[in-house]
C-alpha cells in the first residue's frame, strides 16, 4: 500500500516537472527560469536547495550521535551562507545579467580562470548530488521492505530525477521546489506531532537531549578543538557561496529586493525546520532506547525512517516518504543542473563559438546526462555517509574559488595573475595536507588552503603582472559596479 502512494505522488511530481518543461524557449529560461520567479517560489527554490537527504537523515543522524556540536556545518553554516549569498549576489552579481558564476570569473578576470573555478565548482558538486541519490536508494530499499536494492534504488532515483530536470531545467525545478516545500514542510511537522504524542510531548525530548549533553554547541576543549569547531563551520558557510546552485536559485528572481528577500527568508525557514527531523530522531531512541540506540551506533542514517516504518499508522508513513522524497528530489535536480549549465557554459561554449541558442540548449541536456553518470557511478561506489559526503564536497570551492570571488567583487586591485596564484596556491596546498597529514593536521585542510589562498591572491595581484590583465572595458565595467553596490 505504501509503495502505490509512493508511486502515485512521485507521478504527480514528474507530471509536473514536464508540464513546466513545455514553457522553457531558451537557454535563459532553463539556467535561470528567465529571471521572472516571484518571491513565494524564490524563498521556496532557496529552501529546497539545502532542505535535502543530509537535512533530513544526515544532520537528525549526527545530531543523535553527537548532539549540536556536531551540526554545526549544517544548519549553522549552510543558512549563514545563504544569508551572505544573498546579500552578495543580489548586490554584487544581480545586474550583470549573467548565467552562471563562471560568467563572472571570465569577465573580472580570464578565460583560464573561468574554466579552473568551473571546474572546481563542478567537482564539488559529485559528493553533494551523490548524497542526495544515496538516499533516494535508502528509501526505495526502505518502503519496498528490501525487495529494491539499495543500488537498484539509486538507479531509479536517478532516472526519476533525470527525466523531468532534463527537460525542464530550472523552470520545473523552482515549479517542484514550491509545491514540495508544501509538502515537506506539512509532512515533516505532522510526524513531528504524532511523534512528540508518544513522548509526552515537546519539552520531555528537549529536556531529554538536554540532560544528555546533546544541546551543548560550544567545543569543550583546547584551542585545537575550536579550530576544528570553526573549521566546519566556515568550510560550508564560506565554501558553498561560489556554488552554482545557490547562485542560480537567488538570480532566478524577478528583481535585485526578491533575490535578497527570497534568501533571507529561505535560509531562516531552512534553520528553523531542520530541528524538526532532529527531534524525530532523537525521539526514537526514548521511544525504543535498546532497538534505536543500537541502531544509532551500527547505521544512524535509518533511525528516522525506520521510526516512521514501525511505529507511526500508513498515512503517517505516507506523508513522511512523500515529504522525503519531495525534499530529495528538488535537492537533487537543482544539484545535476547547476554544475551541468556552468560545465556547457563555461567549458564547452568556449570551443564552440559559433553554436545557436537551440544548439547550446541541447550541449547544456546532454551534460547533464553526462554528469548523472559520473554521479551516479560515485554513490555506486562511495563508502561514505550521507553527512560526510555533503561536508566533505565544499572543501575544493573553499580553497581555490572562493577568494577569487570575494576578492574580484571587493579589492579593486585583484588580477589575473592574482586569481590564479589563489586557484592554484589554495587547491594544491589543500590537496598536499589531505593527501600527507590527513586527519592527523591539527588545522582542518580546507583552512589551511583558504589562508594560503587569500595570501597568493593579495601578493600575486600586488607583484609586478606576468600575466596580460582583463579588457579594459569589462574589467571598469565591473569596478563600477562593485565600488557602488546599490547603483541600478
Amino acid at each position: 500500500m505504501l509503495i502505490w502512494f509512493v508511486v502515485i505522488y512521485l507521478l504527480i511530481s514528474i507530471s509536473i516537472g514536464l508540464v513546466a518543461a513545455t514553457r522553457v524557449k531558451n537557454t535563459k529560461d532553463y539556467a535561470v527560469a528567465g529571471r521572472h520567479l516571484p518571491l513565494p517560489v524564490v524563498i521556496a527554490t532557496v529552501f529546497a536547495t539545502w532542505f535535502g537527504a543530509e537535512a533530513v537523515f544526515g544532520v537528525s543522524a549526527t545530531f543523535v550521535q553527537e548532539g549540536l556540536n556536531g551540526v554545526v556545518a549544517d544548519p549553522f553554516g549552510s543558512s549563514m551562507c545563504l544569508i551572505i549569498a544573498g546579500f552578495f549576489f543580489s548586490t554584487q552579481l544581480y545586474k550583470l545579467n549573467i548565467i552562471t558564476l563562471g560568467d563572472f570569473y571570465r569577465m573580472r578576470y580570464n578565460r583560464t580562470v573561468e574554466v579552473l573555478t568551473t571546474i572546481a565548482i563542478v567537482v564539488s558538486y559529485l559528493g553533494w548530488v551523490a548524497a542526495q541519490i544515496k538516499a533516494l536508494g535508502l528509501i526505495f530499499n526502505l518502503i519496498s521492505n528490501g525487495a529494491i536494492s539499495e543500488d537498484a534504488g539509486m538507479v531509479l532515483g536517478t532516472a526519476i530525477v533525470l527525466t523531468y530536470t532534463t527537460l525542464g531545467g530550472m523552470l520545473s525545478v523552482a515549479i517542484l521546489d514550491f509545491v514540495q516545500m508544501i509538502v515537506v514542510i506539512g509532512g515533516l511537522l505532522f510526524i513531528g506531532y504524532v511523534v512528540s504524542g508518544m513522548t509526552g510531548g515537546v519539552m520531555p525530548v528537549i529536556e531529554h537531549a538536554d540532560a544528555a549533553g546533546k544541546l551543548d554547541f560550544w567545543p569543550k576543549g583546547d584551542v585545537w578543538m575550536w579550530i576544528t569547531f570553526i573549521g566546519a563551520w566556515m568550510t560550508m558557510m564560506l565554501g558553498s557561496i561560489p556554488q552554482q546552485d545557490v547562485f542560480q536559485r537567488i538570480t532566478s528572481a524577478k528583481s535585485a529586493k526578491i533575490a535578497l528577500w527570497g534568501s533571507i527568508f529561505g535560509a531562516s525557514i531552512y534553520f528553523c525546520f531542520t530541528f524538526v527531523p532532529m527531534f524525530i530522531a532523537y525521539a526514537a531512541t526514548m521511544i525504543d532506547p535498546a532497538f534505536f540506540g543500537k541502531m544509532v551506533i551500527e547505521d544512524s542514517q535509518r533511525v528516522l525512517p525506520t521510526l516512521v516504518l514501525q511505529h507511526t499508522p500508513l498515512l503517517a508513513q505516507a506523508i513522511f516518504f512523500g515529504a522525503v522524497l519531495s525534499a530529495i528530489m528538488s535537492c537533487s535536480s537543482a544539484t545535476l543542473l547547476a554544475p551541468s549549465v556552468s560545465f556547457a557554459e563555461n567549458i564547452v561554449k568556449g570551443y564552440m563559438p559559433h553554436l545557436t541558442d537551440k544548439g547550446f540548449l541541447k550541449v547544456m541536456r546532454i551534460c547533464l546526462v553526462g554528469f548523472s553518470g559520473c554521479v551516479l557511478l560515485y554513490a555506486l561506489n562511495s563508502e561514505r555517509s550521507i553527512f560526510g559526503m555533503v561536508e566533505s564536497a565544499y572543501k575544493i570551492t573553499l580553497a581555490g574559488a572562493f577568494v577569487p570571488l570575494f576578492f574580484g567583487a571587493f579589492w579593486k586591485k585583484a588580477t589575473n595573475q592574482g586569481a590564479l596564484a589563489a586557484i592554484i596556491g589554495g587547491i594544491s596546498t589543500w590537496v598536499l595536507v589531505e593527501a600527507l597529514i590527513g586527519k592527523a593536521s591539527l588545522v582542518p585542510p580546507q583552512l589551511i588552503g583558504l589562508g594560503v589562498s587569500i595570501i597568493a591572491m593579495i601578493a600575486g595581484s600586488l607583484l609586478p603582472q606576468k600575466i596580460a590583465h582583463t579588457l579594459p572595458e569589462q574589467a571598469s565595467y565591473l569596478h563600477a559596479h562593485a565600488s557602488h553596490p546599490h547603483q541600478h
